[in-house]
Order: structure tokens, then C-alpha cells, then sequence
């Protein structure tokens, strides 16, 4: 936990929070912390600051905070993500967040298996959780939007239009013979399909609707290892 994440109900009073909990147990547990250490605090979609403790005990920890800087900038992309398997999901969901991915549709593709849909990781709270585990590892606070979309065809036909409008649109798709460009001076919404990739049909009705369908090499790559790398391809240095 690079950031303590706080929010609005941790707060007893202008300036003072008090936290019990994971987080509470992690300040003693790995920071080790004392009365009078600062620790680094972010509130949660608002700014980075720190936090001196004032208080230490079973029952909780008190800190008094200030706020001094912004969040880093979010990535200028939407992902479009065939839901992974649930054992996965959880970390694509921290890698996403932690990349600086702010706008997240989790959709269905041919190769998605019914039961991944069942999963209780895509409960709310859930996502929420990995989300903010994301976020306390890159020192982050702006909490990113996920959408779920079960039905892929009517997803790509009747939302992806606007949602990719003034964007470069590119779909992830180890047959082809375009490389995944670098460096974009642009926004973009990015594609990325499930284990085994998007099937031809899938793959054509992307490219209906704009989509450039590039490469990251010879090698296969499983999704959590792909996404990283296409996003830092992308947006190196972000």
C-alpha cells in the first residue's frame, strides 16, 4: 500500500481521520508506524497530501491530514475488455487501475464462457475493492468507471460508435500484419479480446466501425501480460 485512500466518512473532523480496518492494520502490521510518523494520504477522487499519526491504538488510528498536490493525469484511453476469467479478473482490474485506465467496458465475445458472467467478482463492491487496490499501488486516487456489457453485438453497433468518437481505435489481434504503434500524441480506445483472441466475425464487426486491428509480435500473450504491455507501448512514460 504505496497510498492510505481515504474518504469522506473517515473524517471526525476538518483536517483529522480516523481508520480501523485493513487499513488500519496495514499501517501497523508493514509500515510499522508510530505515534508522530507521516504517512502519505490521498482522498479518494480528490488530491494527494499527507498524514501525520496522532493517535495509535487497538481500536483505531487517528491521523491529521493535509493535501498538497493532484492526482497523476489519467491515461487518454477507454479499454474495451473481453471479460477475462474470474481468476483473472481481479488482476486486470488492479493493472487497468494502476495504469492510469479511467473508463473500463467489460464485454462479451464468443470465447467468454457463460459462467464467467456469475462470477460474484463483478459485484460492485468487488470491483470497487480491486480498484482501489490498484489505486493505493500507484498512488492514485481518481477511481476508475467500469461498465459491464453482456451482449457484444448490440454493444458494438449501438454504443462503441460514440464511445470511440475522437478517438484512435484499435483492436488487439495477434493475426495481423499491423504492429501496435507507439506513442500516441492522441486519445484512443483500445480493444483487447479474451483468452484464444477475438473470432474473424467479432474482429470485422470492430473494424466496421473503425477499428485498425495491430500486433504486439510473434508471440502469443495471455491478457494480463498483453495489457501492460500495449499500454506502455501507447502511452510510455504516463
Amino acid at each position: 500500500m504505496n497510498l492510505i485512500i481515504l474518504e469522506p466518512g473517515d473524517f471526525v473532523a476538518p483536517g483529522r481521520v480516523r481508520l480501523s480496518g485493513r487499513r488500519q492494520q496495514h499501517i501497523q502490521q508493514v509500515h510499522r508506524a508510530a505515534i508522530g510518523d507521516t504517512l502519505r494520504v490521498g482522498l479518494l477522487d480528490g488530491d494527494i497530501g499527507s498524514g501525520q499519526i496522532s493517535d495509535l491504538s487497538e481500536s483505531g488510528i487517528e491521523l491529521q491530514v493535509e493535501f498538497q498536490s493532484a492526482p497523476p493525469a489519467a491515461l487518454p484511453l477507454t479499454l474495451i475488455l473481453a471479460l477475462p476469467r474470474p481468476k483473472m479478473l481481479k488482476r486486470v482490474i488492479q493493472h487497468a487501475t494502476a495504469l492510469g485506465v479511467k473508463k473500463l467496458y467489460l464485454i462479451n465475445a464468443y470465447r467468454v464462457e457463460k459462467s464467467y458472467w456469475q462470477t460474484p467478482w463483478l459485484a460492485e463492491d468487488k470491483l470497487r475493492e480491486q480498484c482501489l487496490l490498484g489505486l493505493e499501488q500507484a498512488v492514485d486516487t481518481r477511481m476508475p468507471q467500469i461498465e459491464l456489457r453482456k451482449r457484444f453485438k448490440p454493444f458494438v453497433e449501438d454504443e462503441l460508435p460514440e464511445v470511440a468518437a475522437n478517438s484512435l481505435k484499435l483492436v488487439a489481434h495477434p493475426v495481423t500484419e499491423a504492429p501496435c504503434p507507439v506513442d500516441l500524441p492522441e486519445p484512443a480506445t483500445l480493444a483487447i479480446g479474451p483468452e484464444g483472441g477475438f473470432i474473424p466475425y467479432e474482429v470485422e464487426k470492430l473494424q466496421e466501425q473503425g477499428f485498425a486491428a495491430v500486433h504486439l509480435g510473434p508471440r502469443i500473450l495471455r491478457v494480463e501480460t498483453a495489457l501492460p504491455v500495449l499500454l506502455s507501448r501507447l502511452y510510455p512514460g504516463r
